[in-house]
């Protein structure tokens, strides 16, 4: 893949390529064993630890390990996206707290265009779409709510675009 134009370097991003190798492999397999990590960067146990540490804890690079979910095979058939118009900025604070303590809802977007916000949901079917949409709508301050529903999702990941930065 060609590396796009304009890019930061490394060190002005504070990192150095055994983080980038570090952070690649994590991001593709975050169960890596610290071993292997050590045998992939040529570095001990003790010190992957110690640069995972200052990954995670002291530069906020690493934002946590998870588990991803098959929704389907969970029973959640149902994804959508949700363009929400607040009416007034004062009450932002009471819709994006209901909106992050959803749990239907997974991501929350302030945005240009059209709506101030765009809800991505996970819900199991259309009546309980209609049954969130109908909660969305009565919280304080939404003036107008349009879905769109996902009729495939071809790529989805968390993944960011770091091995561009070699």
């Amino acid at each position: 893949m060609k590396k796009p134009r304009n890019l930061p370097p490394l060190a002005q991003l504070g990192i150095d390529e055994t983080d980038l190798k570090v952070l690649l492999e994590l991001q593709g397999k975050a169960r890596t064993k610290r071993n292997e990590l050590a045998e992939l960067t040529g570095m001990s146990i003790p010190a992957v630890s110690e640069r995972l540490r200052k990954l995670e804890a002291d530069r906020k690079i690493i934002n946590g390990f998870f588990t991803k979910l098959e929704p389907k095979a969970l029973g959640l058939d149902i994804s959508a996206f949700i363009f929400v118009t607040v009416e007034s900025s004062t009450l932002y604070p009471a819709f994006l707290e209901h909106a992050t303590q959803h749990p239907e809802v997974l991501e929350v977007h302030a945005i240009t265009g059209d709506g101030s916000h765009v809800l991505k949901i996970r819900t199991w079917n259309t009546s309980t779409l209609e049954q969130l949409l109908s909660e969305i709508q009565s919280w304080k301050g939404v003036k107008q709510t349009r879905t769109n529903i996902v009729l495939s999702t071809p790529k989805e990941t968390t993944a960011l675009p770091i091995a561009e930065l070699k």
